[in-house]
């Protein structure tokens, strides 16, 4: 692509409003809720034994109710989630992230919007599932999880 005046006037446009989201009381929460996550001892050993148990979960996965710990594994998976999800540091952060998304997305939506009403914009985070969509793509044929405003 060949650098055009246009072209680097909209990038610097680009970076500007990065800049602005990055300062963004928004991003200042999300930055607290995270450096108080990674702090709390407690929540990371929640966290980190959250993980393991769902290395487990996945081996069960894979024979479902056949696998003879399934059923152990299962409650052990929800109620290890459920202590993790209790912690307030856990909470305070996915509150946080939850805000933050929610940001990210009406910005993106705003951006698409002021280009063309036709514009289709994945919501909820679903830009980062497969393909933007909660069913793997616009273009899949099924219903699409984007939402066109």
């Amino acid at each position: 692509m060949i650098a055009t005046l246009e072209y680097v006037n909209i990038l610097d446009k680009a970076d500007r409003l990065k800049n602005m989201i990055l300062q963004s009381e928004v991003m200042t929460q999300y930055e607290h809720a995270y450096n108080t996550l990674q702090k709390d001892q407690e929540a990371q050993r929640l966290i980190n034994a959250f993980n393991h148990i769902k290395e487990h979960y996945e081996d069960v996965q894979r024979f479902g109710r056949y696998h003879p710990d399934y059923n152990e594994i299962m409650k052990n998976v929800r109620s290890t989630k459920r202590r993790m999800d209790m912690n307030s540091s856990v909470a305070e952060f996915k509150v946080a992230e939850r805000e933050l998304q929610r940001f990210l997305d009406e910005i993106s939506e705003h951006i698409a919007k002021s280009v063309s009403e036709h514009i289709i914009v994945p919501k909820d985070g679903l830009a980062l599932t497969d393909g933007g969509c909660s069913t793997g793509g616009c273009g899949s044929g099924g219903s699409c999880g984007c939402q066109a405003s």
